[in-house]
């Protein structure tokens, strides 16, 4: 009962940042309720005991994203230009993409259902073959590390180009001051 209250209180708070992410016209406090949006998002897989993603939703979601975002603001004008006022495409386009998610839930067995495909078949395959087989006997790094190696490989160069992104980025506004600092000349 307090995991799924506290579910309910994260992701009321996920709204509300959601909602004013949309309203607000500073590009800067945008920037910062989308970490927090982040951060809050992390908290709510830890609290489905998916560690491993709230781990990688902390580290590019809240942390490397927002570091990058910053260095992009830091190149472009502080507010936002006035919007045309034409939203009703991608209304449209929005509710049509919600309608198809909800019936695609729908679609899917009852949650904990001791008979639905994933239980029946993939599974007790993981849970045999864990120790047997791969002399692993952690079957959550079975999955991650055997199973879905190459995913979690792909996750991880992810990881690393987003992080040398900001490296590089940072590095680059730190010569361009630095060079400023010298006169106004640019070293090449």
């Amino acid at each position: 009962m307090i995991s799924l209250l506290t579910n309910i209180f994260l992701v009321s708070m996920m709204v509300v940042i959601a909602v004013l992410v949309l309203r607000t016209r500073k590009l800067f406090a945008a920037i910062v309720m989308a970490g927090g949006y982040s951060l809050i998002s992390a908290a709510m897989f830890v609290n489905l005991d998916a560690v491993d993603v709230a781990f990688t939703e902390a580290a590019v979601g809240a942390g490397i994203s927002t570091v990058l975002l910053l260095a992009a603001m830091a190149r472009l004008p502080a507010e936002e230009k006035p919007g045309t006022g034409y939203f009703i495409a991608p209304l449209i386009i929005c509710l049509i993409a919600g309608f198809m998610l909800v019936l695609a839930v729908l679609s899917l067995p009852p949650f904990g259902t001791p008979d639905a495909v994933a239980h029946l078949h993939v599974a007790p395959r993981y849970l045999s073959e864990s120790e047997a087989v791969l002399h692993i006997p952690n079957v959550v790094t079975t999955v991650l590390a055997s199973y879905r190696g190459f995913d979690t490989l792909g996750e991880t160069i992810v990881i690393f180009a987003a992080g040398l992104g900001v490296l590089l980025l940072l590095a680059g506004k730190t010569k361009d001051a630095a060079s400023r600092d010298k006169g106004g000349k640019n070293e090449e």
